[in-house]
């Protein structure tokens, strides 16, 4: 039975992984691809107090529930539809809202420790590293958090020398190794992403003479 293509974009905070998935994911607009984030798997800590959750390292592998994002990756493979968690960044833990996701024929998904799993890396047929110097991901990190995620400069550089650079070392930079593809400079790569592109939609187009053929059969 066939299934959908599972792409994996992955790299350190800031390196520019999401802008990459996101233009491979604007180049069809005619709804073939969908994204699913990481990030919306980060564990409930709904019963747990704040003062406990702002503590928490979201940047181990143990932040995240794998479990579930496998068992939902699982169902869009089968072409069966999701109910994916939203997680609130500000209050660290998941919204009660869920969102309904349909089967594509092409499933990105992204996150800075998708290739740490072996159990996710199993289930994809292109796997890409985003690779961008740590200065300029700091920096990006350091933008965004105090922007988007209501976090002060203070914080936002205590918690990346404490724990994400660590992590980063321990956790993301060795899944480098598994990459089909490694992409300098993020979303600024726009001769890879247009490689990507390309390729993708070489496999759609092959799929679709597959189908006709099964049709006159």
């Amino acid at each position: 039975m066939r299934r959908p293509v599972v792409i994996g974009v992955t790299g350190g905070t800031g390196s520019g992984k999401t802008t990459v998935a996101k233009q491979i994911l604007s180049s069809f607009p005619d709804q073939e691809v969908l994204m699913i984030e990481q990030d919306s798997y980060y564990r409930d800590q709904t019963a747990m107090p704040m003062s406990e959750r702002v503590k928490r390292n979201y940047d181990h592998p143990f932040a995240f529930d794998t479990e579930l994002f496998l068992q939902q990756l699982k169902s869009l493979l089968s072409y069966l539809p999701v109910n994916k968690p939203v997680y609130d960044y500000t209050n660290h833990t998941r919204y009660s809202e869920t969102v309904r996701i349909e089967p594509k024929d092409v499933i990105i998904i992204e996150g800075i420790l998708i290739l740490e799993d072996q159990r996710l890396r199993d289930l994809m047929d292109i796997k890409i590293f985003v690779d961008t110097d740590s200065d300029v991901r700091v920096l990006r990190r350091l933008v965004r958090d105090i922007r988007s995620r209501g976090r002060s400069m203070e914080s936002v550089i205590e918690q990346y020398l404490s724990v994400v650079r660590p992590m980063h070392l321990q956790f993301i930079e060795p899944t480098k190794r598994y990459a089909d593809i490694i992409i300098p400079e993020g979303g600024k790569n726009k001769v890879a992403i247009d490689l990507l592109v390309t390729k993708i939609k070489t496999i759609l187009q092959e799929r679709r003479v597959e189908d006709q053929k099964t049709k006159k059969a």
